[in-house]
């Protein structure tokens, strides 16, 4: 059995509780739907267990580890910040840590009701969170960067997902954020990843953000392409007059990278369709209807 196929159970994450943190060793662990990279334990009310499972490096746990406790006391959304640091051992070869809950339902199981309060919670957040980057902040090929150095990644996602007539305005919406100006600011503070499993919510709106595994500097577009991808149809605009940062190059961009976005969370729907490792099939209504949104503007 190699190390990407050790078995992750209750019981697993219960002996390294009591090998390294056993006063945390009496809380009840229940295992947490999804996940790929890392796996997820309710530990208690209040804590989780994030086991590393098939990311083939720590990098993105010791990542979360250093900045998370940087960032969290000024964000205006609970996020999972790390309390205890689990190291690898003879029983189980990679890291894990243990991270404040957060409450709530991921929006790809939820929905927003409450659609102009969600769009002024998320402008909110991203306000507080888009601040300059220190100069040692991770920097990240894949996240953050200009849509021109996505392209091949837009290509695969593109010919993989059957569009139909969507498919030549989702060719012009990429073309035109590839042709956008780039971000002229200094490099900011991106989540990366925000799409309707990274979030959660309650009551109707969008309460905490999760996984900040792609957490780097770079351009803030990769951030608003969530005004399309969480929020309800028709919310976009007053989500851009709330977080009142964002000029028309940047939208572009982020028009773009949210098209490509829905093309990933359809290609993940279909090859949950088709039973494939990592598949999700509820995922690919979710990634149609947020295309539908960013093609209309909406």
């Amino acid at each position: 059995m190699t190390d990407t196929e050790i078995e992750i159970t209750a019981g697993l994450v219960r002996d390294l509780l009591v090998e390294q943190h056993p006063d945390l060793a009496v809380l009840a662990i229940r295992e947490v739907a999804g996940g790929w990279g890392n796996q997820m334990w309710r530990l208690g009310d209040a804590l989780a267990v994030r086991m590393q499972r098939m990311d083939p490096t720590p990098e993105l746990q010791l990542k979360e580890r250093r900045w998370l406790p940087v960032l969290a006391p000024r964000l205006p959304l609970p996020v999972p910040t790390p309390v205890r640091f689990g190291e690898p051992s003879e029983r189980f070869p990679k890291h894990w840590t243990v991270m404040t809950w957060v409450p709530g339902e991921p929006l790809d199981y939820g929905s927003i009701s409450r659609g102009a309060h969600a769009a002024d919670t998320l402008a909110g957040f991203l306000r507080a969170l888009h601040a300059e980057a220190p100069a040692e902040a991770p920097i990240s090929s894949d996240f953050g960067a200009h849509p021109k150095k996505c392209t091949d990644g837009f290509e695969h996602f593109f010919q993989a997902v059957a569009l139909d007539d969507m498919a030549a305005d989702t060719r012009a919406l990429w073309d035109d954020a590839v042709a956008a100006p780039a971000w002229d600011g200094p490099p900011v503070w991106v989540h990366g990843d925000l799409h309707p499993a990274n979030v959660v919510v309650a009551d109707g709106t969008l309460s905490g953000i999760v996984d900040f595994g792609a957490l780097s500097a770079g351009d803030p577009a990769w951030d608003l392409a969530a005004a399309w991808l969480l929020l309800p149809a028709g919310t976009a605009s007053r989500f851009f007059d709330t977080y009142a940062q964002a000029d028309e190059a940047t939208i572009r961009r982020a028009r773009g990278l949210a098209a490509m976005k829905s093309l990933f969370l359809m290609l993940m729907g279909q090859n949950g369709d088709q039973g494939l490792p990592g598949g999700k099939p509820h995922w690919g209504p979710v990634g149609r209807a947020a295309l539908d949104r960013v093609l209309q503007g909406v």
